[in-house]
């Protein structure tokens, strides 16, 4: 029973606590929902990490296809925002699939393999002008509908909404390491050739590891193109949308659910709210200061840091 309490106090505090004590500041909101779009990407980029064994330093193709998938569908076809979402995680599956040949690439092959589809969808987007505006972008992308009097495109709406979505796709990364898919593929980590001797299809279950964090990766682009209502090749597929949940997910621990989210918080709410002020210039150079000292004292992330702590201080009482 202490874990179900644990969940729904956490549950409330993020979908209460959170617009209650910050919604009247829309700034400080439109932070926090920033880093939550982090945090989604980070999960994503965490499960095909963690369980498909495979780092990516593409996921901002995910995005930016998931975010104009979405966008055109709304803005062209008229289908519903919320709908549209869920299709751009689809699409984004689309632009995966077009990814599989590389995944019997290894290691940093891979990585740059799938840095270079992040490369050509933005060249297709700069490019296809009739569908995706060309470098001039899409702009009055329709924002988050209104539903049952509720309007979800405030800022605390889209909070709950991008909160609902990044706690969607954790359930379903837990539900995954739990089943026994997680488990062949925990194993595979240990010994792909040995896994394979058993029947384990080590070359499927990455596929389908990799189709499930573009989807992750494309609801979340989708959501942000409606969030902002402007869309553009060189936003879209972006490095940053790399760069920052890499280091959100291993500074809160990547191999663990929580910790990308968490992480992800931390580290864009104290780079945007204190660092910046500080160093107007070349803030996030401090990121990466704090990400190489917690990759030396804590290499599992900050939560391996805080539970270490909270033995530590629990044994000296």
């Amino acid at each position: 029973m202490k874990p179900n309490k644990s969940i729904i106090a956490v549950l409330l505090a993020v979908y209460i606590a959170v617009p209650l004590a910050f919604g009247s500041d829309s700034y400080l909101m439109s932070m926090v929902v920033a880093a939550m779009v982090i945090g989604g990407i980070a999960l994503s980029w965490a499960l095909l990490g963690n369980l498909g064994g495979m780092i990516s330093f593409g996921h901002a193709a995910f995005f930016g296809v998931g975010a104009y998938t979405s966008a055109i569908l709304s803005m062209k076809l008229g289908v519903p925002v919320f709908v549209a979402i869920l299709l751009g995680g689809v699409g984004a599956i689309v632009a995966a699939l077009a990814m599989l040949p590389v995944l019997r690439l290894r290691g940093p092959y891979f990585a740059l393999a799938i840095l270079a589809y992040a490369h050509i969808f933005r060249i297709l987007a700069t490019e296809w002008n009739s569908v995706t505006g060309g470098s001039g972008g899409l702009s009055n992308i329709p924002p988050l509908p209104t539903l049952f009097g509720y309007d979800f495109s405030s800022k605390t709406g889209s909070y709950l909404v991008i909160l609902t979505i990044v706690l969607l796709c954790a359930a379903v990364y837990q539900y995954i390491r739990r089943s026994h898919y997680g488990l062949a593929l925990r194993a595979m980590h240990e010994s792909e050739d040995a896994t394979r001797v058993v029947g384990v299809n080590s070359t499927l279950l990455k596929g389908l590891m990799l189709l499930v964090s573009a989807f992750m990766c494309g609801v979340v682009g989708a959501f942000n193109a409606h969030y902002i209502n402007f869309l553009e090749p060189d936003y879209a597929f972006s490095g940053l949308w790399v760069t920052i949940p890499i280091v959100a997910a291993i500074f809160g621990g990547y191999r663990t659910i929580s910790g990308p989210i968490i992480g992800a918080v931390v580290v864009y709410l104290i780079d945007q709210l204190i660092f910046k002020s500080i160093i107007p210039s070349g803030h996030q150079l401090v990121l990466g200061v704090l990400l190489v000292m917690m990759i030396v004292f804590s290499p599992d992330g900050l939560l391996s840091l805080v539970r270490k702590l909270m033995r530590r201080n629990h044994v000296a009482t």
